[in-house]
């Protein structure tokens, strides 16, 4: 079996694959102080819970945008696993995407994952919207050649900005409000962080096609995608596993096996 590890800048997530099929996945807060032991122990246990055992895993693969968590990522893999990991991102780790941006080392390793996935499920020319730290827009060509993309700031980043500069503005959830005119403060922030972001998404959406002047599918993933995929009509697709299956499928693109 397979241990994909994607290490975003909020959480991480562990996955474990047999063949094309999710046994089960996990999700921690991202720490870049947590030692490998840390994440042994826990990942571990809850493997267990699962009926999985640390001798059914024969392979491993990561994508991280926090450099600060590779070591302690890789000396879990090779301590507890026995296995020595992919890296996405380092030299001989073929993704299947030409990036065709001025600095491709720039991209993070988790966008590019998400185009070699979406590519492959839907077809293309596509947009992958993936709502994480950062809320990001990714554009992948017919031949599933990543071509560049848009970044804006996260919601709950958004959110933490709103009541760190504004003192009398207090910490709200993410959800769709009833209304749009606000008549207490509570309402009125989570009006505007909603709606606000329904208007981003969709005017950027509608800039990134008339550019390319293409028809586009439209892919939306991350924690918060559900919430705004209802309301959204440009959003045909909701795929919150497109990170850990494109781990997968890039894996087995290097190994042919499992």
């Amino acid at each position: 079996m397979l241990l994909a590890i994607d290490s975003g800048n909020t959480n991480i997530v562990f996955a474990v694959y047999d063949g094309e099929t999710l046994k089960s996945e996990w999700r921690a807060s991202s720490d870049a102080k947590r030692t490998a032991d840390e994440y042994g122990v826990w990942l571990t246990h809850l493997m267990a819970l699962e009926n999985l055992k640390v001798e059914d895993i024969s392979a491993s693969i990561l994508a991280t945008v926090v450099p600060e968590m590779l070591f302690s990522l890789k000396t879990l893999c090779r301590k507890y696993f026995k296995t020595d990991p992919l890296v996405v991102g380092e030299a001989g780790v073929e993704i299947g995407v030409d990036v065709l941006v001025n600095e491709p080392d720039e991209v993070g390793a988790d966008r590019l994952v998400n185009a070699a996935a979406a590519h492959r499920r839907y077809g293309g020319p596509l947009i992958v919207i993936d709502f994480g730290t950062a809320t990001t827009f990714d554009v992948v060509d017919e031949n599933g050649s990543y071509c560049g993309g848009v970044i804006a700031p996260g919601i709950n980043l958004s959110l933490d900005a709103l009541h760190m500069a504004a003192a009398k503005l207090p910490r709200v959830a993410v959800q769709k409000p009833k209304a749009v005119i606000g008549t207490r403060t509570v309402p009125a922030m989570m009006s505007g962080v909603y709606w606000g972001y329904v208007g981003l998404i969709e005017g950027l959406l509608k800039r990134i096609k008339e550019e390319y002047g293409a028809a586009m599918c439209v892919v939306a993933t991350g924690g918060l995608a559900p919430l705004f995929a209802e309301e959204i009509d440009a959003i045909e697709h909701l795929d919150n596993g497109l990170t850990l299956r494109g781990l997968s499928e890039i894996y087995r693109r290097n190994t042919q096996s499992l």
